[in-house]
């Protein structure tokens, strides 16, 4: 999302204008699962595909647009349903719609673990609503030894309303894990991985209202700006992530015999 440029920016309209047509189109896409109400595509090289371009798609019937979009914001909640997680937390606040974080997963073992600084933006239009983000590097926030810092090109979700208390969700993600993987982590991260990611949102936006209401229930500064006390960063401080100035580890040699069980279920 850099524009081809070497600044860090705010995306505006033009952003997340192309940010849609790539979740809504399927030219170029190839569809890689279909079940159950989950679609995943991928784009790029079959071969090459460290970089590949991936989205899915989920019908989420009994979640309103504007839950999944407090879902996806609500860094406490995501604590109660993202297991993949091992920390998230906000760094600072560029403008009233973007800001810059923290977020650091745990991948199948036996890869080493990954962990992102990206700038994100979000815009809600009307009953829909956008949240994107690319990587940026922070002063305060270098890369650390016990992570891979990995380079999100582009990622972000798409929420559309579907009918009355509907959505569709569209997460399309971009990134570079730096690092050689092997052709199985790539099939798995469409197959299974993917997937199961899809069904873990549509089920934490079911739950979400109830678990909401028992945790300041009137705290959403994703809505309402002036509750935001994070504190102000300048995109001064900020500059692009490459991910060519980033370790490059080889985990081609990784058998998939190893992978943890519960990375297996669909």
């Amino acid at each position: 999302m850099s524009r081809g440029g070497e600044m860090v920016y705010i995306p505006d309209d033009s952003d997340f204008s192309s940010f849609r047509d790539q979740c809504e189109s399927l030219e170029g896409w190839h569809c890689r699962y279909n079940k159950a109400g989950v679609t995943v595509w991928s784009q790029g090289q079959e071969e090459s595909c460290t970089v590949q371009k991936i989205k899915t798609r989920i019908s989420c019937k009994d979640v309103p647009a504007e839950t999944l979009y407090d879902v996806l914001h609500d860094t406490r909640y995501r604590k109660k349903w993202d297991s993949n997680m091992i920390e998230t937390y906000d760094i600072g606040r560029l403008t009233v719609n973007a800001d810059v974080g923290y977020y650091s997963w745990r991948c199948p073992s036996p890869l080493k673990n990954r962990d992102f600084v990206t700038l994100r933006s979000w815009l809600p239009l009307g009953n829909d609503y956008m949240i994107i983000n690319y990587s940026v590097k922070h002063p305060k926030y270098p890369p650390r030894k016990d992570f891979v810092r990995a380079v999100s090109l582009q990622t972000g979700y798409l929420i559309k309303a579907n009918g009355d208390g509907a959505c569709i969700l569209y997460y399309l993600t971009q990134v570079d894990p730096r690092g050689s993987l092997p052709k199985w982590v790539v099939n798995r991260v469409s197959q299974f991985v993917a997937p199961k990611a899809m069904k873990k949102i549509y089920k934490a936006g079911l739950k979400y209202p109830e678990w909401k209401r028992r945790h300041d229930p009137e705290y959403k500064p994703w809505v309402y700006p002036e509750q935001n006390t994070l504190p102000s960063v300048s995109l001064a401080e900020l500059s692009l992530q490459h991910a060519d100035s980033l370790e490059n580890i080889d985990e081609t040699g990784l058998p998939e015999d190893h992978l943890s069980t519960s990375d297996h279920e669909a």
